[in-house]
């Protein structure tokens, strides 16, 4: 079962980069717990405390698409201290603020969350360029498993440390610990030689007027050098069946994150929320750390069905509905309610992996953040106002309710894996791409591990009518050029 994970980890830098992006958002989980507590206790509403919280997320989601051009276009370590830097700054600044002008929150919010972490944008676009096959399959699971550790350890120190010390250190903390993550994050770009762009997909036919930059998109969009605008992704109907689905489990999953700090509080008990917001991620963990294991094609109707069942189940339990003696009888329910959780995201981004232009993934995955992000800053004052209105309950139910909408939209995605944009895998493409040459990696060819080739290079060098991701594959990757016919042959933030 652990096979594709021992592969994966030897392929150089990934296991540097998946630790540093992670330690780069390490405030993200903890971030909503501060802001909670923080405003309600300004204000006495959850309503203006999940406003405040939605203006971090919309800020992000405002400039997703934007960093994730600026990152294909390179110096992604730099974008990553610039962000780190400024978003610090913000933070401290929300901690130092005082209570009467809590008003001031909305916008230095809004203007904080325009500078959150651009790590998991850039860190998911290099997946596909460093891993192929079932390894990419399995380090979109192992990211979407080792992120639930973010939310296994950053809400228990945050909340104690709100505890200890009250929200306005707990916020100048997780500013300090973003800070030292994304300096940790770019260092590593910079070690494994991927702050520069990527080139565009093999088959990919180049628009007229592009150039060897590789700043021309593939098919019917326009080059930056040709004077004709950039297509949007969003043209793209598979691409945003993908985006609308993760805006809506984000949406369920911050909105469950925020039902179990507003019961917590309601208990006067923020201590509830390092166990029950740890045990619903190790749930989490557990699922994740199995699907990454698994060979064949994630089902993503399947697992989107099963966490929306996950946390409609939770919903008899809480109160209003019924009061139990202590919320931590809950915490086996919880476990299981999350094992669907990150195989559900893993899936979802290995699709997109699979679906965007190689030149413009961390556009694509920028999209995915603003669409998350989107989901989140809706999720707050929703959720804000269910639980003011209808309960602890209440928010539970909304939250199941938002997963399940996304369930359903995953019934209409297409089943094909191909680059959006791409030709149909014949004529000059398919040609272009019957010329490229297979790269192995030395270091699994020594160690007699590799059963099927990881490409090293800026870019993955699949032809355009690969197999669904994940598949499993058979034979030593061959050593000279590749074709269509010889070729061998996908996934996780809350």
């Amino acid at each position: 079962m652990l096979a594709n994970y021992r592969r994966l980890f030897a392929v150089p830098h990934v296991l540097s980069l998946l630790t540093w992006s992670l330690a780069a958002r390490f405030y993200t989980p903890g971030l909503m717990i501060a802001v909670t507590f923080l405003v309600q206790g300004w204000t006495g509403s959850y309503t203006l405390a999940g406003l405040v919280a939605g203006a971090f997320t919309l800020g992000m989601a405002l400039v997703g698409p934007l960093r994730g051009r600026m990152a294909d276009r390179g110096n992604s370590d730099r974008l990553v201290l610039v962000c780190g830097v400024v978003f610090t700054v913000g933070l401290t600044a929300l901690a130092l603020l005082p209570a009467s002008l809590w008003w001031v929150s909305i916008p230095l919010a809004l203007g904080t969350g325009l500078f959150g972490t651009p790590a998991n944008q850039i860190v998911r676009a290099l997946w596909p360029r460093l891993t192929t096959g079932s390894e990419r399959q399995a380090i979109y699971a192992a990211e979407a498993t080792t992120q639930e550790l973010l939310f296994v350890f950053s809400p228990i120190l945050t909340a104690g440390v709100v505890a200890l010390a009250g929200p306005r250190w707990a916020l100048l903390l997780l500013g300090a610990l973003g800070l030292m993550g994304a300096v940790g994050f770019a260092l590593s770009l910079r070690r494994a030689g991927v702050t520069g762009p990527a080139a565009p997909d093999p088959g990919a036919a180049p628009s007229r007027g592009a150039t060897t930059s590789g700043e021309g998109d593939e098919g019917d969009e326009g080059s930056g050098h040709s004077g004709r605008p950039r297509r949007s992704l969003l043209f793209h109907p598979a691409l945003c069946l993908v985006f609308a689905m993760c805006m809506m489990i984000v949406s369920g999953v911050v909105g469950m994150d925020l039902v179990i700090v507003a019961w917590a509080n309601e208990l006067n008990a923020p201590h509830y929320v390092m166990v029950l917001a740890s045990v619903w991620a190790l749930g989490s963990l557990v699922g994740g750390a199995v699907a990454g294991s698994l060979k064949g094609t994630p089902r993503v109707a399947l697992r989107a069905f099963g966490a929306a069942l996950g946390i409609a189940v939770l919903v008899p339990f809480l109160p209003p509905v019924s009061h139990l003696p202590t919320p931590l009888l809950i915490t086996p329910l919880l476990f299981v309610s999350g094992l669907a959780l990150a195989p559900t995201l893993a899936a979802v981004m290995g699709r997109l992996g699979d679906t965007a232009p190689a030149h413009r993934r961390a556009e694509a995955f920028g999209w995915m953040a603003t669409a998350m992000s989107t989901g989140a800053a809706v999720a707050g004052p929703l959720t804000g106002a269910l639980v003011d209105t209808n309960g602890i309950a209440g928010g539970a139910l909304g939250a199941a309710g938002l997963v399940l909408m996304a369930a359903v939209l995953s019934l209409f995605l297409p089943r094909t894996n191909e680059p959006a944009g791409a030709g149909s895998g014949t004529g000059p493409s398919a040609a272009a791409a019957d010329t490229v040459p297979a790269v192995e990696n030395t270091a699994l060819r020594t160690a007699g591990a590799a059963l099927e080739a990881t490409p090293t290079g800026p870019a993955p060098v699949s032809p355009p009518n690969r197999p669904e991701p994940g598949a499993p594959t058979a034979g030593h990757a061959p050593a000279g050029p590749t074709t269509t016919a010889e070729s061998p042959h996908r996934p996780s933030d809350r």
